[in-house]
């Protein structure tokens, strides 16, 4: 069973998880400016921030001298404590085990790689439990207890089900339960790109941001999508799933059983198969298809092309759908994005409708301590679960 978290964020009430996130989010911020901001009161204010400062989670900075006409008094902004408490993220992939602790505000403070022989679940909750162990014992287990754990696939947030991840085989796995049981610590479950779309919501290119979405390229094609303020479940927990958006009635068979998917075109895989297909050479390896693509070699280069050309079709579906302010595009294969950039921007500039082009469109590739960052910043709204409201 988890471990009691004594004296954690005194999250009480909606005023004092509003007064918090805005601090933990946007600050150092004055209390007027987080009334300007959230439409409370600056009585209602004071009294949701005060028991956050007697707990350790925020702290007054040196007084701000205010100028101008009725400038008042000095303020005194208040600050977030990011060593109040940490939270440790994992990141699954089918090879792999990445972990991190960070503290309050989802900065790094360590991170280890362990390597994944087996999908079986009981090999993967025994290695994730080894993981976390290890990085609690670098100094961080006194406060540390929550863990935050992104996986690819159909993933039941609410319950901790994971109810399909095609790359690990996985059907119907309780695994926040499992891990709960062999950690300590409190785990929350979440999609990946979901996972890494809340860190960017709160401490990344989404903040400040109504809507935004977020979409990773790479072994697969995800996306996920925030809306006033809210990341996007839907009913079913897939909304936002461009990668699995049809664009080609003739082309290739997904391993969702769909045809012509976006990532049936553009994931990695999908990419090196049609690499190998145009240069007749089987054995044809990624990094090779990427060097010859830039030395020059038109069959390769369209190769990609034609990927862009998938992704720049499912972009301008979303903004088409959604209206996003702003489009992240992420994930490793972001990495090769100089071969596909102009088809990418191309063809979301012809289909985009109306105004909805204007949407801008963020590219930074991440490393997978980013996704794992981002399971800690899932685990980190763990605070403001509804029944702790």
């Amino acid at each position: 069973m988890p471990r009691s978290a004594p004296a954690r964020a005194p999250i009480t009430s909606p005023a004092a998880a509003t007064v918090f996130t805005t601090v933990l989010t946007q600050g150092p911020v004055s209390r007027v400016d987080v009334a300007r901001r959230t439409g409370l009161s600056s009585a209602a204010v004071t009294k949701a921030a005060r028991p956050f400062i007697e707990a350790g989670y925020l702290e007054e900075l040196a007084s701000e001298e205010r100028t101008g006409p009725g400038a008042g008094r000095p303020a005194n902004p208040l600050a977030i404590r990011s060593d109040r408490e940490y939270f440790v993220g994992v990141k699954i992939t089918a090879d792999d085990l990445i972990g991190v602790v960070t503290d309050l505000r989802a900065g790094i403070q360590t991170s280890r790689h362990h390597p994944l022989r087996d999908h079986d679940v009981e090999h993967v909750v025994a290695a994730l439990a080894d993981l976390v162990g290890e990085l609690l014992d670098e100094g961080y287990r006194d406060r540390a207890y929550s863990l935050g754990v992104a996986i690819s696939g159909d993933v039941d947030r609410e319950t901790g089900l994971v109810r399909y991840s095609p790359f690990l085989g996985w059907r119907d796995v309780p695994l926040a339960e499992l891990l709960d049981e062999a950690t300590g610590l409190k785990t929350t479950l979440e999609n990946d790109v979901k996972a890494l779309a809340v860190a960017e919501q709160w401490f990344g290119e989404g903040v400040g941001a109504s809507s935004f979405a977020l979409v990773t390229v790479g072994t697969g094609i995800g996306s996920a999508l925030v809306v006033n303020g809210r990341l996007v479940s839907g009913a079913h927990g897939v909304a936002g799933e461009i990668g699995h958006v049809p664009i080609s009635a003739d082309g290739p068979v997904c391993h969702c059983g769909g045809t012509g998917c976006v990532e049936a075109i553009a994931s990695t895989e999908a990419i090196l198969a049609a690499a190998k297909e145009a240069a007749g050479e089987p054995g044809l390896t990624m990094d090779d298809a990427v060097a010859r693509a830039r030395g020059g070699d038109e069959s390769l280069r369209e190769v990609f092309a034609g990927a862009g050309h998938a992704i720049g079709l499912g972009l301008a579906a979303l903004v088409n759908l959604f209206g996003p302010e702003r489009v992240v595009v992420s994930g490793e294969g972001v990495a090769t994005y100089d071969l596909f950039e102009d088809q990418i921007r191309r063809t979301f500039a012809v289909q985009a409708f109306g105004s909805a082009g204007r949407c801008g469109l963020v590219i930074r590739p991440l490393p997978f301590e980013e996704w794992a960052r981002g399971a800690a910043a899932v685990a980190v709204q763990g605070l403001f679960v509804p029944d702790r409201l």
